[in-house]
């Protein structure tokens, strides 16, 4: 298994907990690819923990949409087909588009405007600097939380955080050239931009173009990644 050991995580959590991070970490970073078989004895002795504890990790994973059940039942790291990934960019595109829009009838609309171009500055200091994939992720993913918190709205924050662990997997199965695109901060800034002059309907419609190239960057069809039995 390529993954984190659980040595290097927090010892205030529980072994359960410390081998579900592991595991996630593993998942959402690329060092397991979608359709890779989880086998239980090789992950437990990575881990250095019970089988049990591996099977309960697991299961948590799958109620995420991160494993999924394979061939005789052996669970796999998800594998979204190419519909999926539209459907999931789809839904993504209705809760970001109803947190623009509640932003925008907010007060602090300039305040929000202003957060989320400090965010694109790390999303431009992470390409230009050098930075590895994961930070890149990290910081494209964090521009669209934030999008979603600074709405107020803890139901529609709580709802795109179940698609995030779906699309990390998704992002880091890409080609790596069309990731960067779908990634960029160019892409992202005329959103900002639409927010701070209080057009709703210039940034639901950025936003839908916006979701519209990355389903289309990010198309793992064309990527080389096909779902696996």
């Amino acid at each position: 298994m390529a993954g984190q050991g659980l040595a290097s995580l927090p010892r205030s959590t529980t072994l359960r907990e410390r081998a579900l991070v592991a595991l996630r970490t593993a998942i959402t970073t690329g060092q397991y690819r979608p359709g890779d078989h989880l086998g239980e004895v090789e992950i437990a002795e990575h881990l250095s923990v019970s089988r049990g504890t591996v099977r309960e990790a697991l299961r948590h994973l799958q109620q995420e949409g991160l494993v999924t059940p394979g061939a005789r039942g052996m669970l796999r790291v998800s594998q979204l087909t190419p519909t999926e990934v539209r459907e999931l960019f789809e839904v993504r595109e209705a809760l970001e588009g109803l947190a623009v829009v509640q932003i925008i009838a907010s007060p602090r609309r300039q305040e929000a405007a202003a957060a989320l171009r400090t965010a694109l500055d790390k999303l431009h200091d992470a390409f230009t600097s050098g930075a590895d994939l994961t930070t890149k992720v990290e910081a494209d993913l964090g521009f669209h939380l934030l999008l979603c918190e600074l709405s107020g709205n803890s139901i529609l924050v709580k709802t795109w955080r179940q698609l995030e662990g779906p699309m990390r997997v998704v992002i880091m199965s890409a080609a790596g050239e069309r990731r960067d695109v779908a990634m960029s901060a160019t892409s992202h800034a005329p959103i900002a931009d639409a927010i701070a002059r209080g057009d709703a309907e210039a940034a639901r419609e950025i936003l839908h173009t916006h979701m519209a190239a990355a389903i289309e960057q990010l198309d793992i069809e064309r990527s080389g990644t096909r779902p696996t039995s």
